[in-house]
């Protein structure tokens, strides 16, 4: 059966077409970003790529594409025997590389002699992420965002969280970036996503959004950690109707406590990644911060990071940033407990809907 193209442009709108996302690229290139859902089928792996590749320069071309073939055919075996036999003839995957060369090529031809309906994206993933980035902007700005401003330690996320529970729209840029937004907000042990990947990760939730309805957002700062949100979706957020969460000092100090556990379990990381301050606070206080966290006085230093640190910072940002937020709607928590967001979150979609969540 003959393999058809499609562009990429096309293609951003069609993924629910096809039965299989197959992306022919190495693990490597994968891992740094892939289409949504894609199942990744090397046709060369990171090793030989990098042979192939070192061949083509040291040697010639020729002797590369036939040890490049030889691999090829091996790896596309293995793929066919693991992943295809069970498929029936009228399965139908997409199937891309990087520019839709010959390791997409190579894996279409044979899936397609074998009489699936394979069609592959012209252009490859580098088409694919020209086309996202292009389709981007009028994504975000086409759905109607609700800002959940507030203090560290207010509840934002787990607001978000509650909310989603209720069947809310949510969008939580940071559980997609891996990073809590904020100077000690690094996850130990959990790395954050490329640049590119969070673009994809952004799209794909956007894409599910029903314009029809609000989208919950947290107001994040343009940088989640090492990632920038999208440049539309920012400026939509920005110009968007606010909510001011509040929360009583002591609780913000225990529900940060509770969320960064991971500080109190390990005091030395916690005073490690109160370095980072020295230069706002000065060598003297993050010193002083850092002893009183070995002597067993998280809390009071968490509260201090509060009120010294992180609440003045993030007043001002909130005043240039959100036009909207001197109108925000007033959302005082009574506590941290799960069942006070629950409330909250259905107060909010009452409002919004007029009835009570299903």
């Amino acid at each position: 059966m003959p393999v058809h193209t499609l562009p990429a442009s096309e293609a951003i709108g069609q993924l629910a077409a096809f039965d299989a996302v197959i992306d022919a690229r190495t693990e490597d290139e994968y891992a740094l970003d892939h289409l949504p859902g894609a199942a990744n089928w090397p046709t060369l792996d990171n090793e030989q790529r990098i042979t192939i590749g070192t061949m083509y320069k040291q040697v010639n071309a020729f002797e590369a594409k036939k040890r490049g073939a030889a691999l090829s055919a091996r790896n596309i075996a293995a793929h066919i025997e693991r992943e295809v036999l069970d498929k029936p003839k009228g399965w139908k995957p997409l199937v891309y590389c990087w520019r839709g060369g010959n390791r997409s090529g190579a894996l279409a031809t044979i899936l397609g002699a074998i009489g699936f309906q394979v069609t592959l994206i012209e252009g490859g993933y580098k088409a694919w992420r020209a086309a996202l980035v292009a389709s981007l902007p009028a994504l975000a700005q086409g759905l109607h965002y609700r800002v959940v401003c507030g203090p560290t330690g207010s509840g934002k996320t787990r607001l978000l969280h509650a909310l989603a529970a209720q069947g809310a729209q949510v969008l939580d840029l940071e559980d997609l970036a891996n990073h809590r937004s904020s100077v000690l907000g690094h996850i130990p042990g959990l790395p954050q996503p490329s640049q590119k990947r969070f673009d994809s990760l952004v799209w794909d939730r956007l894409r599910h959004m029903d314009p029809a309805r609000v989208v919950y957002v947290e107001s994040e700062s343009k940088k989640v950690g090492n990632v920038a949100v999208p440049d539309a979706l920012i400026q939509a957020m920005r110009a968007s109707p606010c909510l001011d969460l509040q929360l009583a000092d002591a609780e913000r100090v225990a529900l940060l406590l509770e969320d960064y556990r991971f500080f109190v379990d390990d005091s030395e990381h916690f005073c490690r990644r109160l370095e980072a301050l020295s230069e706002l606070r000065g060598k003297d206080t993050v010193a002083q911060w850092a002893q009183q966290v070995r002597s067993g006085e998280t809390p009071a230093v968490v509260l201090e990071l509060l009120t010294r640190h992180y609440d003045p910072m993030y007043a001002a940002s909130i005043a240039r940033n959100f036009q909207q937020y001197p109108q925000a709607l007033p959302c005082v928590l009574r506590n941290r407990s799960p069942e006070a967001l629950a409330e909250l979150a259905v107060s909010l979609i009452r409002s919004e809907t007029g009835s009570a969540p299903a």
